[in-house]
């Protein structure tokens, strides 16, 4: 198992977010597993472009979301900090409507860097978005991540 505290508690992730980013977006951790973590995020008003179909930045928040959580359950918090460095994000098919579901998988994760992947499908199952994300991991005694 990767994450440093056991499995972590979805709904104490989700609550995490509440007011911020991931709460008007209406991202909730939904399921996690050994070595992955998925969340979901409808695809509504607050989530879609003009034409009505999910919003590419939607997506990137989505799997930055979920990859920073991913990566700062993975380090002691009380000595490190996960912080994003660089993501990109090919979408590959649009999304109308009901839920999209992004699963993050490591790809690496060093000392003090992370990689990620994060794939996020419609409810068919259906490929909407394939994002990587990199994480730098930081000292918190050298004061760049708060608490």
């Amino acid at each position: 198992m990767i994450w440093h505290n056991g499995l972590p508690d979805l709904a104490q992730l989700t609550a995490l977010g509440a007011d911020s980013m991931p709460g008007f977006l209406g991202i909730e951790f939904v399921a996690v597993g050994d070595d992955w973590i998925r969340a979901r995020m409808p695809v509504n008003d607050r989530t879609k472009q003009p034409y009505g179909r999910l919003h590419g930045g939607a997506s990137v928040v989505l799997a930055e979301t979920l990859g920073s959580i991913a990566g700062a359950m993975t380090v002691d918090p009380a000595q490190f900090g996960a912080v994003g460095l660089e993501i990109n994000a090919n979408h590959v098919r649009p999304a109308g409507d009901g839920f999209v579901y992004a699963t993050a998988r490591p790809e690496a994760r060093g000392r003090t860097t992370q990689v990620w992947s994060i794939r996020i499908e419609d409810e068919a199952g259906k490929l909407v978005c394939i994002s990587r994300f990199t994480l730098a991991v930081i000292a918190r005694d050298r004061g760049a991540v708060a608490a």
